[in-house]
């Protein structure tokens, strides 16, 4: 879903900053890489963000996720919302109409299931990816650091304050003209706590919060769900 980009948009390697601050002795690489392992580390974390996907739609995504992939929260691409649940390996997924319009366009029948499967919590196939991918932890972690060349030319700024934490400010301007922006926390553990893109056609931001907090969503009730699977087979 176009989070890769979004999430980590680089690091540095530049030696900025007097004694008297946090990470003094460090240089921006070797915060944002402090930074990635600490948040790859973390039991669970809350990521909510605002981005641009491919072609220019927006996404908005507010997710609670923890190592053993238990998920809760929502996303909502202009309009076609849905809430997530993943918990004991099922992915439940509660769409609007426009969120199912999306998802089964161009499949025969739907018009049928849209009926069944809106404002209900619908139990998703196991090898369903559209959505599961959201709800790994790793993964999302993982994608935050595909472009090594990021990591260079990123410098030290001031620390400021994000939801009341400190945080030491890294940023970088890309050759695109866009500003690439990193918050680190400077207390405690060196958690990721926000990070921006300003400029350029794929503005974000995303922030990150509650780490170390557990994630139990609970399964929906039955008379609430749908089995998207067995709805398929019994060819509804």
């Amino acid at each position: 879903m176009g989070l890769s980009a979004v999430l980590l948009t680089g690091c540095g390697d530049d030696n900025d900053g007097g004694s008297d601050k946090p990470f003094a002795k460090d240089s921006a690489d070797q915060i944002a890489s402090k930074a990635v392992e600490a948040t790859k580390k973390a039991d669970s974390m809350r990521l909510k963000g605002d981005m641009r996907q491919p072609g220019g739609k927006s996404l908005s995504v507010d997710l609670a996720v923890d190592q053993e992939k238990n998920c809760e929260g929502s996303v909502d691409t202009e309009g076609a919302k849905a809430e997530l649940r993943h918990t004991n390996a099922t992915l439940f997924v509660r769409g609007n109409e426009q969120y199912w319009k999306n998802s089964l366009k161009n499949q025969p029948g739907s018009d049928k299931v849209m009926s069944k499967v809106v404002d209900k919590w619908v139990k998703m196939p196991a090898d369903d990816a559209s959505t599961s991918g959201l709800c790994d932890k790793q993964g999302l972690i993982a994608s935050m650091d595909e472009d090594k060349s990021t990591r260079k030319g990123m410098k030290k700024g001031d620390t400021t304050s994000i939801d009341g934490q400190e945080a030491i400010t890294l940023t970088k301007k890309a050759s695109g003209g866009e500003t690439h922006t990193m918050y680190v926390a400077t207390e405690g553990k060196p958690y990721i706590l926000r990070t921006t893109v300003k400029g350029g056609d794929k503005p974000n931001e995303a922030t990150f919060t509650d780490y170390n907090k557990p994630v139990s969503p609970k399964t929906p009730a039955k008379g609430e769900t749908v089995d998207l699977k067995e709805l398929a087979a019994s060819g509804q």
